[in-house]
């Protein structure tokens, strides 16, 4: 099993498109490990997105990612980095695969409604930014059956 890590975006968020996207990480395979809302400072945001620094995008990518909430979480199955970068699609959305997520939810390259890691170094990186490990589900054999409960008298 592989974790990855993933993110939904502001206007995304706003747009109330979290479910959505969810579902269909959900229908995809993906197990949610970890998952929490958060509003990115400039400082974290540039530590995330520092492998940008110097492109021309870079500065108007922060200035959203900061423009309001976020979801990040940690998602796992088997090729979950791999899966998850086919799922989300292409960069831009305009050159994305029917079905992906970026596709059906993005708006341009900047406003793509997702960041997925794109390799198993990163996702542990981009995690940790978020997640301590004791945050993290990691599966342990637990059965979910059926729970009896002693009544109260």
């Amino acid at each position: 099993m592989e974790q990855t890590f993933a993110l939904i975006k502001p206007r995304a968020f706003h747009e109330n498109l979290t479910g959505p996207i969810l579902n269909l990480f959900n229908t995809a395979g993906f197990k949610i490990g970890a998952i929490k809302s958060w509003w990115l400072s400039d400082r974290e945001a540039r530590q995330l997105y520092g492998i940008h620094q110097g492109k021309p995008f870079y500065e108007d990518l922060l200035t959203y990612m900061i423009s309001g909430p976020i979801v990040v979480m940690v998602l796992e199955k088997d090729h979950a980095v791999a899966d998850l970068r086919k799922l989300v699609g292409n960069t831009d959305p305009q050159k994305a695969e029917a079905g992906t997520v970026r596709k059906l939810f993005g708006l341009n390259a900047r406003q793509n409604a997702v960041h997925a890691s794109d390799s198993p170094e990163n996702a542990e990186k981009e995690s940790a930014l978020f997640f301590a490990q004791m945050e993290k589900y990691e599966p342990r054999g637990i059965s979910f059956g059926k729970v009896h409960r002693k009544e109260e008298s």
